[in-house]
Protein backbone atom coordinates (compact mmCIF):
# COMPACT_ATOMS: atom_id res chain seq x y z
CA UNK A 1 0.00 0.00 0.00
CA UNK A 2 2.58 2.21 0.74
CA UNK A 3 4.64 1.70 -2.26
CA UNK A 4 1.05 2.37 -4.15
CA UNK A 5 0.55 5.80 -2.24
CA UNK A 6 4.59 6.81 -3.53
CA UNK A 7 3.69 5.65 -7.26
CA UNK A 8 0.86 8.12 -7.16
CA UNK A 9 2.13 11.15 -5.53
CA UNK A 10 5.38 10.55 -8.37
CA UNK A 11 2.92 10.89 -11.15
CA UNK A 12 0.67 13.84 -9.31
CA UNK A 13 3.83 15.76 -9.38
CA UNK A 14 4.82 14.73 -13.10
CA UNK A 15 1.45 15.09 -14.15
CA UNK A 16 1.52 19.09 -12.61
CA UNK A 17 5.27 19.53 -13.71
CA UNK A 18 4.25 18.33 -17.58
CA UNK A 19 0.80 20.34 -17.19
CA UNK A 20 2.62 23.57 -16.48
CA UNK A 21 5.46 22.65 -18.87
CA UNK A 22 2.60 22.97 -21.36
CA UNK A 23 1.35 25.82 -20.05
CA UNK A 24 4.78 27.83 -20.21
CA UNK A 25 5.33 26.63 -23.89
CA UNK A 26 2.33 28.98 -24.75
CA UNK A 27 2.95 31.60 -22.09
CA UNK A 28 6.63 32.32 -22.66
CA UNK A 29 5.99 33.57 -26.35
CA UNK A 30 2.91 35.31 -25.49
CA UNK A 31 4.89 37.16 -22.74
CA UNK A 32 7.84 37.78 -25.44
CA UNK A 33 5.11 39.12 -27.67
CA UNK A 34 3.70 41.06 -24.71
CA UNK A 35 7.37 42.79 -24.25
CA UNK A 36 7.17 43.91 -28.01
CA UNK A 37 3.86 45.55 -27.09
CA UNK A 38 4.05 47.43 -23.79
CA UNK A 39 8.56 47.24 -23.86
CA UNK A 40 10.72 44.64 -22.60
CA UNK A 41 11.62 46.15 -19.37
CA UNK A 42 7.88 47.12 -18.31
CA UNK A 43 7.15 43.22 -18.69
CA UNK A 44 10.12 41.70 -17.28
CA UNK A 45 9.75 44.24 -14.28
CA UNK A 46 5.80 43.21 -13.81
CA UNK A 47 7.21 39.43 -14.21
CA UNK A 48 9.83 39.67 -11.63
CA UNK A 49 7.41 41.30 -8.70
CA UNK A 50 5.00 38.86 -9.83
CA UNK A 51 8.12 36.03 -9.26
CA UNK A 52 9.10 37.62 -5.71
CA UNK A 53 5.05 37.47 -4.18
CA UNK A 54 4.13 34.43 -6.03
CA UNK A 55 6.99 32.38 -4.28
CA UNK A 56 5.06 32.77 -0.62
CA UNK A 57 1.78 31.56 -2.75
CA UNK A 58 3.11 28.42 -3.75
CA UNK A 59 4.43 27.80 -0.95
CA UNK A 60 1.01 28.64 0.84
CA UNK A 61 -0.45 26.24 -1.85
CA UNK A 62 2.18 23.51 -1.07
CA UNK A 63 1.70 23.40 2.99
CA UNK A 64 -2.36 23.35 2.09
CA UNK A 65 -1.46 19.39 1.50
CA UNK A 66 -4.79 19.65 -0.83
CA UNK A 67 -4.04 18.27 -4.36
CA UNK A 68 -5.89 20.69 -6.31
CA UNK A 69 -4.05 23.82 -4.77
CA UNK A 70 -0.42 21.45 -4.67
CA UNK A 71 -1.26 20.95 -8.63
CA UNK A 72 -2.03 24.23 -9.62
CA UNK A 73 0.27 25.57 -7.68
CA UNK A 74 3.35 23.38 -9.30
CA UNK A 75 1.55 24.71 -12.56
CA UNK A 76 1.31 28.18 -12.33
CA UNK A 77 5.21 28.48 -10.89
CA UNK A 78 5.86 27.33 -14.58
CA UNK A 79 3.70 30.43 -15.61
CA UNK A 80 5.88 32.47 -14.08
CA UNK A 81 9.07 31.15 -15.41
CA UNK A 82 7.42 31.84 -18.96
CA UNK A 83 6.52 34.92 -18.09
CA UNK A 84 10.18 36.17 -17.26
CA UNK A 85 11.89 34.21 -19.64
CA UNK A 86 9.91 35.74 -22.80
CA UNK A 87 11.30 38.76 -23.13
CA UNK A 88 14.95 38.23 -20.70
CA UNK A 89 16.78 37.24 -24.45
CA UNK A 90 15.52 40.39 -26.16
CA UNK A 91 15.97 42.49 -23.05
CA UNK A 92 19.63 41.53 -22.48
CA UNK A 93 20.11 41.47 -25.96
CA UNK A 94 19.09 45.27 -26.54
CA UNK A 95 21.92 46.33 -23.59
CA UNK A 96 24.48 46.12 -25.76
CA UNK A 97 25.96 46.98 -29.23
CA UNK A 98 25.25 44.88 -32.83
CA UNK A 99 29.53 44.22 -32.73
CA UNK A 100 29.01 42.86 -28.83
CA UNK A 101 25.59 41.86 -28.83
CA UNK A 102 26.22 37.88 -29.31
CA UNK A 103 29.10 37.66 -27.04
CA UNK A 104 27.90 39.97 -24.47
CA UNK A 105 24.29 38.46 -24.28
CA UNK A 106 25.84 34.51 -24.23
CA UNK A 107 28.84 35.59 -21.59
CA UNK A 108 26.22 37.25 -19.17
CA UNK A 109 23.46 34.88 -19.51
CA UNK A 110 25.90 31.64 -19.10
CA UNK A 111 27.95 33.47 -15.89
CA UNK A 112 24.48 34.68 -14.69
CA UNK A 113 23.10 30.82 -15.27
CA UNK A 114 26.10 29.54 -12.85
CA UNK A 115 26.02 32.08 -10.13
CA UNK A 116 22.72 32.52 -9.63
CA UNK A 117 21.05 29.44 -11.17
CA UNK A 118 23.53 27.05 -9.96
CA UNK A 119 23.56 27.14 -6.27
CA UNK A 120 19.81 28.15 -6.17
CA UNK A 121 18.65 24.34 -5.44
CA UNK A 122 21.53 24.06 -2.72
CA UNK A 123 20.50 27.19 -1.04
CA UNK A 124 16.66 26.09 -1.34
CA UNK A 125 18.09 23.22 0.02
CA UNK A 126 20.16 24.40 3.34
CA UNK A 127 17.28 27.18 4.00
CA UNK A 128 14.29 24.46 3.92
CA UNK A 129 16.68 21.82 6.69
CA UNK A 130 17.80 25.22 8.42
CA UNK A 131 14.45 26.15 8.85
CA UNK A 132 11.41 23.60 8.09
CA UNK A 133 9.77 25.80 6.29
CA UNK A 134 9.37 26.34 2.29
CA UNK A 135 8.37 30.12 3.29
CA UNK A 136 12.55 30.75 3.30
CA UNK A 137 12.90 29.31 0.09
CA UNK A 138 9.86 32.42 -0.46
CA UNK A 139 12.36 34.80 0.95
CA UNK A 140 14.84 33.57 -1.06
CA UNK A 141 13.33 33.63 -4.68
CA UNK A 142 11.79 37.41 -3.56
CA UNK A 143 15.70 38.52 -2.94
CA UNK A 144 16.52 36.99 -6.00
CA UNK A 145 13.32 38.88 -7.64
CA UNK A 146 14.71 41.85 -5.81
CA UNK A 147 18.00 41.69 -7.48
CA UNK A 148 16.33 41.41 -10.58
CA UNK A 149 14.01 44.18 -10.04
CA UNK A 150 17.02 46.38 -9.62
CA UNK A 151 18.87 45.54 -11.98
CA UNK A 152 16.47 45.90 -14.38
CA UNK A 153 15.57 49.23 -13.15
CA UNK A 154 19.19 50.26 -14.13
CA UNK A 155 18.84 49.13 -17.46
CA UNK A 156 18.13 51.34 -20.47
CA UNK A 157 14.38 51.14 -22.03
CA UNK A 158 15.20 50.82 -25.39
CA UNK A 159 10.98 50.13 -26.17
CA UNK A 160 10.11 51.56 -29.86
CA UNK A 161 14.09 52.25 -30.87
CA UNK A 162 16.50 51.49 -33.47
CA UNK A 163 19.10 49.37 -31.62
CA UNK A 164 20.82 48.29 -35.35
CA UNK A 165 22.99 50.76 -35.65
CA UNK A 166 26.94 51.29 -34.04
CA UNK A 167 26.92 54.16 -31.72
CA UNK A 168 30.40 55.62 -31.16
Amino acid sequence: MGRQVLHLGRDFILSGVIAGCLLSFVVTPLSGYLSDRIGRKRMYLLSAIGMGIFGFIYFAMLNSLAPALMFIGIVLSWMMHGLMYGPQAALIAECFTPRLRYSGCSLGYHLAAVTGGGPAPLIATVLLAWTGSGYAIACYIAACALVSIIATILMPDYTNRDISEEHA
